[in-house]
This record gives structure tokens, C-alpha cells and sequence, in this order.
């Protein structure tokens, strides 16, 4: 649920379901929201789930079950995975070495499987999920960093990716992270309890230099546009090497040349033309190459761009839509390229 619904409402918000998490969807005109973060700056309310491992073998603990080397320092973080017993992705998450205890961000939703895999391992580490607890807000846009300057106090803002600082906002204490820049600029994300979450929120919109409000159908678009791939869409049940993650995550996994690869699309339609759905064939020379993940208008460019996974080689001709075939080709990505450029921009 999120925590601070009555304002969102007040700023004309529309609701929606993520893993069981109530987010935002959207506060409406939402290219109008894409132009605002990719000019300036936007918040967003993020519905993360969220583990605490606590205990001295906390790091060994987490250290087996994920793919990155797990930090080893207050203050510092990674991105990783957890794989499956074929080597499919379970879930993406984000670690954070806080003092003594270690804090998993996960997509909405997986935070109890997560949970269940690092519970019962016969070490002397403490599970418990705590989603509750927290509240976190993303910060983007090239003048994200002036933004969390003028509200910060008692640290500078962090610099390095997934690094972060204590300090607060208002009355409120909070941990600001530096952000990997899924959307193509620059990125923070805020913690804080989830009692202080109003006043975090009241803090990031309307005190020190101003920011716009942002929903998820804005975050897809963002991500889409910097070439991020994000979990439900793109990364779930895939291979690491297949979505271009291994360095990022610390997979290990560089000599594999996987049989299809994520690709970006442009595709050959307006911005009142209805999009392919996810799973829509991707069609080539010789017949069908792969299929679509996410399709969106990008405002940035004035075009459809899409994500895709395609069969190595292959060409791309066309996208299979409700009507017919829309004609698509590759495009290099990031498709925008914003203040900032995504750490997980895929890579082989």
C-alpha cells in the first residue's frame, strides 16, 4: 500500500496493483511527466519489497544466495541477482550494507520468496521481512542532485552508484542512495521509516528547489527510453547473460554467448496508434525472431520504441500487432540519452 496515498490523490492520481503493492500508475498527461524529469526533476513513490538480514553471518548468508560479492562496508550497495537451479532469474535486488544489518530492495511482490531462500540455512543470521517499515522515493532528472542538495542536511549528497548517506529532511531521518540512473539521468532514491514517509514526500515535492510527481507508466517509459530492462517485463525467468546483466550483477558468466539477446525497436507508429502487447512475435526475413516485452510512445523522440528478445542474428522486419504487421527495425541503445547513462544498460 502506499504510504501517502492522500497526496497522490490530491495531485489527480490514478491507482494500480504491482506485486500485490498499491503504486501510482499515473497523475495524468503523462509525456508531459517524461519531459518534466528528463528537463528538470521528478519524484516518485517506489514500491519496493524489502528484506533485513541481520546476525554475524548475515553477508555469508546473502553472499550464497545472490550473484554480486555482497558489500562489506556501511554505506555501500550493489545491484545483483538470484538465480534459479537452472540459472533463471528469480528476482533482482538491491543490497545495502547498513551498520548491522543488511537491507534487500526487491520488485514489488518478491520479497517473500527471497526471504523463504536466505530463511533456513542452519547459520547465525536473522530473516524477516520488513516492507512495511520503509518508505522510498525516487529522485531523477538532470537536477536530481541540486534537488536532494536542497533538502539535505547533515551530508553532502553521495557520489558513486548504490553508495549512500545518512542524514535528514525536515524532521524526518533518511538514507539517500546514489542511484544507477535507470532512467538516463541522474537518480537518488530516499529512504526513511515508514511514519516519516509524508514528510519525506512533502520534502522532495514542494521544499528547496520544487520537483514534479511521476507514476509507474512514466518509470516504464523512462527505462524504456534509457535502455534499462526492468524485472517483470524483460528480466523474469531469463538467463542474466540473455538480458546483458552478468557484469553488473557479478555473474561470472562472460564467455556465454546466450541464443537470443535483448534488442531495442522503433517501431513504425503514431502516438494514437495502440501498441503491440507484450509477447507480440517479433517477425524477421526467415519468419519469427523473438518476441516484444514493452512497446511505449517515447515523448522524447516523437516515435514507438520497444524491447524485444530475439534470436541471435536474426533479422527484424515487423512486429505482429492486433491488425496486422507494424513495421519495426533495430535501434541502438540507450535510445535517449539523458545527464546520466544506466548501469544496466545491457551488454555483451
Amino acid at each position: 500500500m502506499t504510504l501517502v496515498a492522500g497526496s497522490h490523490t490530491d495531485h489527480g492520481a490514478t491507482f494500480g496493483d504491482r506485486g500485490g503493492r498499491s503504486v501510482v500508475e499515473e497523475y495524468g498527461r503523462p509525456d508531459r511527466a517524461v519531459r518534466a524529469v528528463r528537463n528538470a526533476v521528478g519524484v516518485i513513490e517506489m514500491g519496493y519489497g524489502v528484506v533485513v538480514v541481520s546476525g554475524p553471518e548475515r553477508r555469508a548468508v546473502v553472499d550464497d544466495a545472490v550473484t554480486n560479492d555482497v558489500p562489506d562496508a556501511d554505506g555501500e550497495g550493489c545491484y545483483a541477482l538470484a538465480l534459479g537451479r537452472e540459472g533463471e532469474i528469480e528476482t533482482e535486488l538491491f543490497v545495502y550494507d547498513a551498520a548491522q544489518r543488511l537491507l534487500l530492495f526487491t520488485p514489488p511482490g518478491r520479497e517473500g520468496l527471497l526471504a523463504e531462500q536466505l530463511s533456513g540455512t542452519g547459520r547465525d543470521a536473522d530473516v524477516r521481512e520488513a516492507t512495511t517499515e520503509f518508505g522510498v522515493f525516487g529522485v531523477h532528472g538532470p537536477m536530481a542532485t541540486e534537488k536532494i542538495a536542497s533538502v539535505l542536511h547533515k551530508a553532502g549528497a553521495p557520489a558513486g552508484a548504490y553508495s549512500f548517506v545518512r542524514g535528514s529532511m525536515g524532521d524526518a531521518g533518511v538514507s539517500v542512495v546514489a542511484g544507477d540512473a535507470p532512467g538516463g539521468e541522474e537518480s537518488y532514491e530516499v529512504i526513511c521509516a515508514a511514519d516519516d514517509a509524508a514528510e519525506v514526500w512533502t520534502t522532495l515535492l514542494s521544499r528547496g528547489n520544487g520537483a514534479a510527481p511521476f507514476g509507474y507508466q512514466t518509470f516504464e517509459t523512462l527505462t524504456l527510453e534509457a535502455g534499462t530492462p526492468l524485472f517483470d517485463s524483460e528480466i523474469r525467468g531469463e538467463r542474466p547473460a540473455s538480458v546483458g546483466l552478468t557484469e553488473v550483477a557479478g555473474v561470472g558468466e562472460g564467455s556465454e554467448d546466450p541464443a537470443r539477446r535483448l534488442v531495442g525497436l522503433e517501431l513504425d507508429a503514431g502516438a494514437d496508434d495502440s501498441l503491440p502487447a507484450p509477447g507480440a512475435a517479433v517477425v524477421g526475413d526467415d519468419g519469427v525472431a523473438g518476441e516484444l516485452t514493452r512497446a511505449r510512445w517515447s515523448p522524447s523522440l516523437s516515435t514507438a520504441i520497444a524491447f524485444a528478445h530475439v534470436d541471435r542474428g536474426d533479422t527484424v522486419r515487423a512486429v505482429r500487432a492486433a491488425d496486422g504487421e507494424l513495421p519495426a527495425e533495430r535501434a541502438e541503445l540507450p535510445f535517449v540519452e539523458g545527464s546520466d547513462r544506466s548501469r544496466r544498460l545491457p551488454s555483451y
